[in-house]
């Protein structure tokens, strides 16, 4: 009920998405995945609604709560840090630091991945679709 619920509020929301007239009529716009998103949501949630396959409840003690709340943490931590510190720098520290919390130990393997899937994911998104993302500190930016 709950997952279906917040889908329902997700398609809603999509709908405020505002598209520019050259959009209107055009077959992919911003509000394409999200509808896509809540539709096989919705559509899920009630699959699961209608034929439940395990009937337990589930069991919260002995899950890592202390791990959820510190990733929780971390996400807000990177919102925080995405403009003094650019997309690229706090994108690869948020990844680092998420591996580790992870369990990773091996410091240039998570370095390399961190830093490889934040200067990748800007590449795709900057100059290859041009949705600009300001890829380095915002003083840095600023001046030129």
């Amino acid at each position: 009920m709950l997952l279906l619920g917040l889908f329902l509020i997700y398609g809603w929301l999509g709908q405020d998405i505002t598209l520019l007239p050259a959009q209107q009529q055009a077959s992919f716009h911003p509000r394409t995945l999200p509808n896509f998103l809540a539709a096989v949501g919705i559509a899920l949630s009630v699959g699961l609604l209608v034929f439940p396959q395990n009937r337990e409840r589930v069991q919260l003690r002995g899950l890592r709560w202390m791990r959820f709340a510190t990733f929780l943490a971390l996400m807000s931590l990177y919102g925080l840090c995405i403009r003094p510190l650019g997309f690229i720098a706090s994108t690869s520290l948020f990844l680092i630091a998420g591996f580790a919390l992870s369990g990773e130990r091996r410091l240039l393997k998570m370095i390399a991945i961190g830093s490889g899937v934040a200067v990748t994911f800007w590449a795709i998104m900057d100059p290859g679709l041009g949705v600009f993302i300001d890829p380095f500190p915002s003083l840095i930016s600023r001046a030129r």
